[in-house]
């Protein structure tokens, strides 16, 4: 299926977007999309035989649980929705915890990823096959950046790639900018990820942009797309001619030129770019032997459980690294995921930052050090304001009354009284811990 170049729908550029030359497509978040009551904008390109594909950032599939029926059914409501041909999701994982572990359940609010090894191979094409089955178009996955990396791995990325379409069957969005990310945060090299795995499974390709902070590639898509993420793109050209190549910007919105150029630009790339010869094949049968993949002990999931909440706990409730990490890295990340879930909170609930001002962001950390996110942003939200209230924050009477009364109006239709929000913080900081 021919896609053509694309940009990634987002309401902040939707009239820019509808505006914009050569968009043959568009992707849209799927979480961020009520089936009925579609986007005006949205709407109108639809109308005019623009495709639109929903793009799940929830689902975590890598993780140790299976799927989430509830999500399942959600982006199936959104693919019929939006006649989508297909559906994408990513590798990673997002929440760990509960019942596999007799943990409490923690949520990263964030993609981080999937050990490469064969316990969470198995795990990984297992739920991909539950949602493979729940969905009514087919399903691609899309591999992601990342800070970290995990020790003791037994595939490459690519073998990985390979050895997950081989099992299930599945697409692949292949995200450049995320092997350029993974190159300089943790040395794997693009070509060889490309020669690996199988690009005859390519349903399409992400473009972005980043920053580098002191050796550190932060895959933020609020910057401009940089030459080692074309020459990617290139080499993966020179390779197969993917169907679709899109656009990603979520943050810093530049004027519609500006998009315009990034777009003729990535176009050109591919049109320019000429494919070589069949790469050649990598013997995965004989990889799989050696390594005993076809292990079909029940085991699995609870081995993947228990390492991947170790990490999570250690990113967002304080918990010693696990052995093999890089602590300096896993400092990084907390950090990252802190600032994530204090920009996020301040668009999910913008009279927050209004209400406390300059205060928000510095406060908003210092909450999220020591209480992770339990069930969501909106939800992280009212816990912070919550905490606040209970210490008798903010200093300022007028805007603790103003707090209050946000607080009061969102979090149930009969509010606790002072007493029992006192008792409710102090009982989510002993999980905490």
């Amino acid at each position: 299926m021919e896609l053509g170049i694309g940009i990634g729908w987002r309401p902040e550029i939707a009239e820019a977007v509808e505006e914009l030359p050569g968009v043959d497509w568009v992707e849209v978040v799927a979480e961020n999309i009520c089936p009925g009551h579609l986007p005006a904008a949205l709407t109108r390109l639809r109308s005019r035989g623009t495709r639109v594909i929903p793009h799940g950032v929830s689902l975590g599939l890598g993780g140790a649980d299976r799927p989430s029926q509830q999500r399942l059914a959600d982006l199936a409501e959104r693919a019929v929705a939006l006649d989508a041909p297909l559906v994408t999701e990513h590798i990673a994982f997002v929440r760990a915890g509960g019942v596999l572990t007799a943990s409490p359940r923690l949520e990263a609010g964030h993609l981080l990823p999937v050990p490469r090894t064969w316990d969470a191979l198995k795990v990984l094409c297992e739920n991909v096959r539950i949602a493979q089955d729940s969905l009514p178009v087919p399903l691609a996955l899309e591999n992601i950046a990342a800070l970290i990396s995990w020790p003791h791995e037994e595939l490459t990325q690519g073998q990985f790639l390979a050895e997950l379409v081989e099992r299930t069957g599945v697409g692949l969005l292949i995200d450049v900018a995320n092997l350029h990310t993974n190159h300089v945060n943790n040395g794997e090299d693009p070509s060889k990820a490309l020669d690996e795995l199988p690009v005859e499974a390519i349903a399409y390709v992400h473009v972005a942009g980043g920053v580098e902070r002191d050796g550190v590639w932060h895959d933020t898509h609020a910057h401009p797309v940089t030459e080692p993420v074309l020459d990617v793109l290139r080499e993966l050209r020179s390779r197969v001619s993917p169907p679709g190549v899109l656009l990603e910007r979520d943050d810093d919105f530049p004027p519609a030129a500006e998009l315009a150029t990034e777009l003729r630009t990535i176009r050109e790339t591919v049109t320019t770019g000429a494919r070589g010869p069949a790469p050649t094949a990598v013997p995965r049968g004989e990889t799989r032997a050696a390594e005993g993949t076809e292990d079909t002990s029940p085991g699995a999931r609870e081995r993947v459980a228990l390492a991947q909440t170790a990490l999570l706990s250690a990113l967002v409730a304080g918990t010693p690294a696990p052995e093999g990490f890089n602590p300096g890295r896993l400092r990084v990340q907390s950090r990252a995921l802190a600032a994530k879930r204090a920009d996020i909170v301040a668009k999910v609930a913008p009279e927050l930052p209004e209400i406390l001002g300059t205060g928000y962001r510095n406060a908003f950390l210092g909450y999220a050090k020591a209480r992770p996110m339990r069930a969501g942003y909106r939800q992280d939200a009212l816990d912070f304001a919550e905490q606040l209230l209970v210490a008798g924050r903010p200093e300022d009477d007028s805007a603790r009354r103003a707090l209050t009364r946000w607080w009061e109006e969102r979090a149930a239709p009969h509010p606790p009284r002072r007493s029992a929000r006192i008792v409710r913080a102090a009982r989510a900081a002993l999980v905490g811990r």
